[in-house]
């Protein structure tokens, strides 16, 4: 992409696109800041343009060229939600870190300039702590974190009655449980591609998942539990740091009644907890919603999400979710698909849902 000058505050800060010439500086900067997230670091654009194809750009500000602060865009062309940026889409974390008020309101400004220059509709800017922009703001998602204790006996003392008994059952029923990465790949997909047509919602290509475990193998891993040799519930793990998140973890409806989903997720805690992460992110949910509850019962707490959003014009929050309802019918009959079907035209149109 090269380097452009973008625009200079009064306090001589400059804010410029990079290119990967610009990769170990960056990641120099987010792994020393209090907010990054594991999807801050620049390999993510590597994999994001050459999976999904979309356009990024990766902005730093400078002040007597050191980094002061970073915003990674990514711009999805979606012909079902049209021209938009996201920072970054497929993950419940991006958006602007800054060493300041200062340098976060002209990284804000740089992106809503190119987002003028380039005729998008709006940039999506996903954070964990308040904006100091005034912008609007969707605050009806929460991550979902857990305090890691030391040991594992620790945790399973801390669970119900009613949890602790729903794990042994499942071991009682014969499940068994594998952890691995690239070997246990197919396993998971499978599982996860048939919940997702289950539920309606398009599915990522496999490849999307065997890049993260070239390119991020340090940091990532598969779980899964396997019921008479069957792969029956999966789940796919990034830990970064002190931090293990769960993006995606999915079980067979089918084999529920045996609280296979329950043996999974206290595996993957107990995973954490033997690799001295500290902290479990659940992943993101509405508040009492079901999803809710189910983290909640594991003992984690809610961390509120502020979605900050630069919209063209004086128009409303977009609604790109399951819950808009034009987008019940084609939910209704996307359950309806053949498996084979849906696992190929899935990765077609999910680039384009953020």
């Amino acid at each position: 992409m090269g380097v452009k000058p973008d625009m200079r505050s009064e306090a001589s800060s400059a804010v410029i696109l990079i290119d990967s010439t610009w990769r170990k500086k960056w990641d120099q900067f987010v792994l020393n800041h209090d907010n990054y997230s594991v999807y801050h670091l620049y390999d993510w654009r590597n994999l994001i343009e050459r999976i999904f194809r979309s356009e990024t750009y990766y902005f730093v500000a400078l002040n007597d060229q050191n980094i002061v602060g970073v915003l990674p865009l990514v711009r999805l062309k979606s012909w079902l939600f049209g021209d938009f940026m996201v920072s970054i889409p497929y993950f419940n974390y991006g958006g602007i870190l800054a060493d300041n008020d200062q340098v976060f309101s002209i990284l804000w400004e740089s992106a809503s300039a190119l987002a003028v220059k380039l005729g998008v509709k709006h940039i999506e800017m996903r954070h964990s702590e308040v904006s100091n922009v005034p912008a609007p703001t969707r605050t009806d998602k929460v991550s979902m974190i857990l305090k890691l204790p030391n040991t594992t006996d620790e945790l399973f003392q801390k669970l119900t009655s009613k949890l602790r008994a729903q794990i042994k059952r499942s071991v009682r029923e014969g499940a068994t449980v594998h952890l691995g990465n690239m070997d246990l790949l197919s396993d998971f997909y499978f599982v996860f591609s048939k919940n997702m047509r289950d539920l309606g919602t398009p599915v990522y290509a496999i490849t999307f998942f065997k890049s993260m475990l070239i390119e991020f193998a340090s940091k990532t891993k598969i779980v899964v539990v396997r019921v008479k040799g069957k792969p029956v519930a999966a789940a796919f793990l990034v830990g970064e740091n002190y931090r293990m998140e769960i993006p995606w973890a999915s079980s067979l409806r089918e084999f529920n009644h045996l609280s296979v989903n329950m043996l999974l997720y206290w595996e993957v805690l107990k995973y954490s907890i033997e690799h001295d992460y500290r902290l479990f992110d659940f992943g993101r949910c509405s508040v009492d919603s079901g999803t809710y509850k189910f983290k909640k019962q594991w003992g984690a707490d809610p961390l509120q999400l502020y979605w900050s959003y630069w919209i063209e014009g004086d128009t409303s929050l977009p609604k790109l979710n399951p819950s808009n309802p034009k987008f019940k019918l084609l939910i209704s009959v996307w359950k309806r698909l053949p498996l084979w079907f849906a696992n190929w035209i899935g990765p077609k149109i999910v680039k384009n849902l953020p």
